[in-house]
């Protein structure tokens, strides 16, 4: 397969699980390492006035790219941080109102077992199922808020298929029921516009690494007014921000985290256009390509910057190591030790076949037309050379039901 001479190998196409760091970020991060290595807690000196300006300036950065105020921004070390202290501080904290909490089969992880591990403490956890579209269903949301509900945390935009919920009408919901709502902001923050008033959002998770900024660094949002919200800390010494988060502060990643949230409200509009011309690029022409193919999620309601694609009669592992030099996620959460398909894909009514066939595209701000072109091609190749190896693709060429095969060990 020819390779355009302005393409560099391997193609990255993980912006979802990272994102290099914005050298304009990196810029801003640089002199908090040497020259002005302050610790943002020693109010005695300039070297400290100078980091706890920088974290200031931040704090406002972040905050306003979400349409906060700076003071309902706390820095934690990264979104799962901030999803736990969102959880289980409301949890702790509003025990003597309720114990009951609702979120959604398709949530990260870092959501899941926070609620799994409050189920194990003695609340009450409802697991919303999605629509084969990824989305939850209002009207089962409404019917599962209770007298003793306290938090629902459904998360803005999917990880894996990149589907955006109805965070606007789940505010409107959460606020006229009189329940706190937390979004795991992390996907959606700086690639799509996202305000926490006009989404009536009580907490939201922030993550800098997956919008150009440094890894190890994050916010949880919490509301001051309209209503004030209280959280219990889960990590106690020292009482910094406020009490919410002791440890001492990552003033370079802070500031790096400030700066990336600035470029993000500047550029995404722009950023978002190219990207999503891009993707469906990408889509229009794996689907010209190939049979057999399906999308998973919304296409409607989505990121971007997203494409997570199942292909028929093919081994997820095999289509991995046939495209070694494009990093891309698949839609198998596999490790060495388990082979179980993502929970995701499973939720959208996927089969395990298919679940575990299926690759997420992350495109970002450094991809181009000719590493999209090249990954198409690439696909195309492999998918059709393990497809010609299959006799399940044979057989579901001359019209066997699959389903209805047995298979005989000699």
């Amino acid at each position: 397969m020819a390779v355009h001479p302005a393409l560099k190998l391997p193609v990255y196409m993980d912006y979802h699980a990272t994102t290099p760091v914005d050298p304009r970020v990196l810029e801003s991060m640089l002199p908090f390492f040497t020259d002005r290595f302050g610790n943002a807690a020693s109010r005695q000196h300039a070297f400290g006035w100078e980091a706890e300006e920088a974290v200031e300036k931040a704090r406002r950065q972040v905050a306003g790219l979400i349409g906060a105020t700076a003071k309902e921004i706390v820095f934690t070390s990264g979104a799962t941080e901030s999803d736990n202290l969102a959880i289980k501080g409301v949890a702790a904290m509003y025990r003597g109102k309720g114990n009951h909490i609702i979120t959604a089969a398709t949530e990260h992880k870092a959501v899941l077992d926070p609620c799994r591990r409050l189920e194990q403490d003695g609340y009450r956890v409802t697991w919303l199922p999605v629509q084969q579209d990824g989305r939850i269903r209002l009207d089962e949301l409404s019917a599962a808020i209770s007298s003793e509900t306290i938090l629902i945390t459904i998360m803005a935009a999917n990880n894996e298929i990149g589907v955006i919920q109805p965070i606007a009408e789940i505010g409107a919901m959460a606020k006229a029921r009189g329940v706190l709502f937390h979004t795991d902001a992390v996907q959606m923050a700086g690639k799509v516009p996202f305000d926490v008033n006009d989404a009536n959002v009580d907490l939201a998770s922030l993550s800098a690494h997956k919008m150009y900024g440094p890894k190890g660094v994050g916010a949880l949002y919490v509301r001051r007014r309209n209503p004030r919200v209280l959280v219990a800390p889960i990590i106690d010494g020292g009482g910094h921000e406020r009490g919410l988060r002791s440890g001492t502060l990552n003033v370079p990643g802070i500031a790096g985290f400030g700066r990336a949230a600035e470029v993000c409200g500047l550029e995404m509009a722009a950023e978002g256009a190219r990207l999503r011309q891009l993707r469906d690029r990408l889509n229009e022409r794996l689907h010209a390509a190939l049979d057999d193919i399906r999308v998973n999620g919304s296409m409607e309601h989505r990121l971007p910057h997203n494409l997570n694609v199942s292909f028929a009669y093919v081994e997820g592992e095999a289509l991995l190591m046939g495209i070694n030099d494009v990093a891309v996620s698949s839609g198998s959460a596999c490790t060495s030790a388990s082979r179980e398909p993502s929970h995701v894909l499973k939720a959208l009514g996927a089969g395990d076949d298919l679940a575990h066939s299926s690759i997420r595209f992350g495109l970002g701000r450094w991809t181009t037309e000719e590493e999209v072109d090249y990954v198409a091609d690439k696909i195309t190749q492999v998918v059709t050379r393990l497809r010609d190896m299959s006799p399940f693709y044979e057989h579901a060429r001359e019209g066997v039901d699959l389903s209805m095969l047995e298979w005989r060990r000699d």
